[in-house]
């Protein structure tokens, strides 16, 4: 399991971008369509990912694993499932509420052709 973003929905892309990337120096790192901006965050590998696909979505760190299925038949009593494991481009996503309502969101990769 490793973390690679801190997932941030925001309702304006624009204004979120001028905040991170110009006022704050963050460096953006690669985008997705006009919705989605990830940003690197200085001094770590982890990165910011700016959303506006859904701008009321928990704010939370997205997890990579080798397999969200797997991660879900081994977890899904012991966190409350929010939205079970859905195909997206590239591989699997579901979320989670950990022990104390905190969102967690965690994707594999396993679709995706371009990963080793």
């Amino acid at each position: 399991m490793k973390l690679e973003f801190l997932f941030v929905p925001t309702s304006d892309l624009k204004a979120s971008l001028a905040l991170y990337r110009d006022s704050l120096g963050f460096t953006e790192v690669w985008r997705e369509g006009d919705a989605t901006v990830a940003l690197a965050l200085p001094g770590t590998e982890t990165q910011v990912m700016l959303d506006a696909n859904d701008p009321d979505a928990p704010v939370g760190p997205l997890f990579v694993v080798d397999s969200v299925q797997d991660f879900h038949a081994n977890r899904s009593e012991t966190l409350g499932v929010v939205e079970a494991p859905s195909e997206i481009p590239g591989g699997f996503l579901a979320t989670y509420k950990d022990p104390g309502g905190g969102t967690i969101y965690v994707m594999d990769q396993s679709t995706d052709q371009n990963v080793a």
